[in-house]
């Protein structure tokens, strides 16, 4: 077997089936993880159809594939969408539709490995758009780290995030309230939190503060007349007005009560104090998704996200890293060489000639769209500045406003024909969401590459597990001992993965790290 080789792994109630150059091969028996760790030892891809299916449940006896090809994670990459299995209309995705997930035999193995190649040779003809391309085109490395990110994502599932139940329960109740004993007593704790915010405004005894014309009405009695009652609009007013303040406060509450109350402690952190939800390696433009809260939960619950006894967190994250990337993926010199800098806004300041607030938020405009608001002027000088960003950012709105199919510097195919189509918002939302989606996109590959590499590396030392990937933003949980040692691994990672992503551009990634005894701390 050579290093590298496509070997297709199917289980059956039996043994494991394997599909190599060399034929096909039925292991019989129950204890199946000798033979897979063998072939991953030998250096074989292994292939196989979900990383669900069969990752999954060997990942509970601590195997850690090395190099794999998922072939539903790299269809995604292919044809588009975000769903569990294939979706796209071609002869190898239908074929991985019919597929019967409850019994493989050796043709699924042997068909699976055909597929494998087919998606190889498909990946093979898309252009690579690095400066210096490599022996191996960027979008075969992109389904290298897509797999990877599958299996972490089953890894995360199981592994699930260390949280201090009592230090979370102590968060929540001063602001929540006590944990209520039944439906009754949650009512009245719901109507205590109301009625401090109501007794504020006149006549204001029976406001539903969850319905937003009402809440309207009941600012206007106060003289805040608002269009909406969005918060940020009226943020601005709490410092003069109490009762604003006091409707501000609620809110804050009103969302760790529904999202992070009780109900979520109870259901979704288990017995073994881990906070666990369902992870899914690409959704939307490509970032990595989780529910029960993995993906949102606010700065105040951090502390009681606590490492286990003689453990500490390494936490890493990304800085600047969607304008870094729009400097690589867009081929501009002039950016690239701003984001050699450890703060590269300093640099386009003195390009846009204003200030470093003004030039940070005339980059962000640039990617999300915006063309107007307080960096306007700044956000015209970057078409002076930065042409070839800029155009690379105008080509990708006209595909979304006209329904055109893009892919991200990886390779990710963006239905954009798909959704305009059958979409009920304007052809402008779809040109503003394309512009961005290319460099989210490719940020998020970017990311889960470096994820796939650390993991790769943890494997390989025995330090540490991963246990978020949270946009840009990468938790590891590891013995206090080593910690020092998963630093470097993480800042060296990151190095060895921009060398090859980024090949040519001279675009500069940098990353923040931070150890500690809780999220809160590490940072």
């Amino acid at each position: 077997m050579q290093p590298g080789e496509f070997v297709a792994v199917a289980l059956t109630d039996d043994g494991v089936v394997v599909a190599s150059a060399t034929g096909t091969v039925v292991h019989t028996g129950s204890d199946m993880l000798p033979v897979l760790r063998q072939l991953d030892d030998a250096g074989a891809r292994l292939v196989w159809w979900s990383a669900r299916e069969l990752a999954g449940p060997l990942s509970t006896a601590g195997w850690r594939p090395r190099a794999c090809w998922d072939l539903a994670a790299v269809s995604r990459l292919l044809h588009g969408g975000s769903g569990a299995l294939p979706s796209a209309p071609n002869a190898a995705a239908d074929d991985m539709l019919d597929f019967d997930a409850a019994g493989h035999d050796d043709r699924s193995a042997a068909r699976a490995r055909e597929v494998a190649i087919e998606q190889l040779e498909s990946l093979q003809s898309l252009p690579d758009p690095r400066a210096t391309p490599g022996d191996v085109p960027l979008a075969v490395l992109t389904a290298y780290a897509e797999s990877a990110a599958a299996v972490l994502a089953v890894e995360l599932e199981r592994t699930g995030l260390p949280v201090e139940v009592d230090a979370m329960a102590a968060l929540l109740r001063p602001v929540i309230g006590e944990r209520p004993v039944d439906e009754g007593h949650a009512a009245a704790i719901r109507k205590t939190r109301d009625d401090a915010v109501r007794r504020l405004f006149p006549h204001s005894d029976y406001v539903d503060l969850r319905n937003p014309a009402q809440v309207r009405e009941m600012l206007a009695r106060i003289g805040l007349d608002v269009p909406d009652t969005r918060s940020w609009r009226l943020e601005p007013h709490a410092d003069t007005s109490p009762p604003v303040r006091a409707l501000l406060a609620w809110r804050k509450a009103e969302r760790l009560a529904t999202t992070y109350g009780w109900t979520w402690l109870d259901r979704d952190v288990g017995a073994d104090g881990r906070l666990r939800g369902v992870w899914h390696a690409a959704e939307g433009a490509g970032r990595m998704t989780a529910s029960a809260g993995l993906h949102n939960m606010p700065v105040e619950l951090r502390s009681a996200v606590r490492a286990k006894p003689g453990w500490v967190f390494v936490r890493a994250d990304l800085g600047q890293i969607e304008p870094r990337v729009l400097a690589a993926v867009s081929g501009d010199a002039a950016l690239a060489e701003a984001a050699r800098q450890d703060d590269m806004y300093a640099p386009v300041a003195s390009a846009l000639r204003c200030d470093r607030p003004t030039a940070k938020v005339a980059v962000l405009a640039a990617m999300y769209g915006a063309t107007s608001g307080p960096a306007a002027n700044a956000l015209r000088d970057m078409d002076r500045a930065y042409p070839t960003a800029m155009a690379y950012l105008r080509a990708a709105e006209d595909a979304g406003r006209f329904g055109r199919d893009l892919r991200t510097y990886g390779g990710r195919l963006l239905r954009l024909s798909r959704v305009v189509e059958e979409s009920k918002y304007p052809p402008s939302s779809w040109g503003r969401f394309a512009r961005n989606a290319v460099v989210q996109g490719a940020a998020a590959e970017l990311f889960k590459a470096w994820a796939a590499t650390v993991r790769a590396g943890l494997t390989a030392s025995g330090g540490g597990e991963i246990v978020l990937c949270l946009h840009d933003e990468l938790l590891v949980h590891a013995p206090a001992e080593t910690a020092g040692d998963v630093a470097d691994l993480v800042r060296a990672s990151l190095a060895q993965t921009a060398r090859w992503w980024a090949a040519g551009s001279g675009v500069r990634f940098v990353a923040d790290i931070a150890v500690g005894e809780s999220w809160a701390d590490a940072h």
